[in-house]
Formats: structure tokens, sequence, C-alpha cells
């Protein structure tokens, strides 16, 4: 999968994502908007990973639209570990289903599916 990690994560989170044979871009992107995010993402065909809760709201950022979110959610006081756990789980995701047009929301011990009501 080709994936976008938005400017929260370090070296370490491309380094697991890549070491799960993920197609991974890290290039900065500090002074865009979520939308010139998101619109890049689109362009690229990149499923962009964050830590911005922003793009966990389907009706700003409409899941359909894109090759794939995922928003990584930690707790307040969140450990390295618990990161990498999370990356962790994003990866068997992967490996095992499509993120292609859908929101995933990825924590530590679980990862999550948006499912928009019909």
């Amino acid at each position: 999968m080709r994936l976008k990690l938005d400017e929260n994560f370090g070296r370490r989170a491309a380094e697991i994502l890549a070491a799960a044979g993920h197609d991974v871009a890290t290039e900065s992107l500090c002074r865009a908007t979520d939308h010139e995010v998101a619109r890049l993402c689109r362009a690229e065909g990149r499923c962009l990973v964050t830590l911005d809760l922003d793009f966990g709201n389907p009706l700003v950022f409409k899941p359909a639209d894109y090759t794939g979110l995922a928003v990584v959610r930690l707790r307040d006081k969140a450990e390295p570990a618990d990161l990498e756990r999370a990356l962790r789980l994003l990866a068997a995701g992967l490996e095992t289903g499509s993120i292609v047009g859908k929101l995933w929301i990825v924590e530590p011990t679980r990862l999550r599916e948006y499912l928009p009501e019909n």
C-alpha cells in the first residue's frame, strides 16, 4: 500500500510500516493545511496515516474520496510503545483488509472501521 505519514510521525513510524512492505512517503507537510494534505494524498494515490483527529470527521473528509484515511488515536500520556503497537496493528490490518475508500481509527489495542449510516 502507498502511505503518506503526516508530519506528527518520526523515522521509527516510517520504518515499521516500510518493514511491513509498504511504500511510505514522509516529506514534511508542516505548513500545509488539512485540506492541502488531503488533496496531495488523493493526487498521489496514497493513504494518509495521521495523528490529526480532524481527519476522523467523515463529514469534512469523506472516506470514499480517498485512497484511505488511518487516524491513529493514543491516550493523553501515551508511551512510544503505544504508538508502535498501533502502527503494527495498522500494518496487520492492511495485510488482511483494504482501507481504500475507508476511514480506520487505529488504537494500540484495536482497529475500528468507520461505517457510514445509510
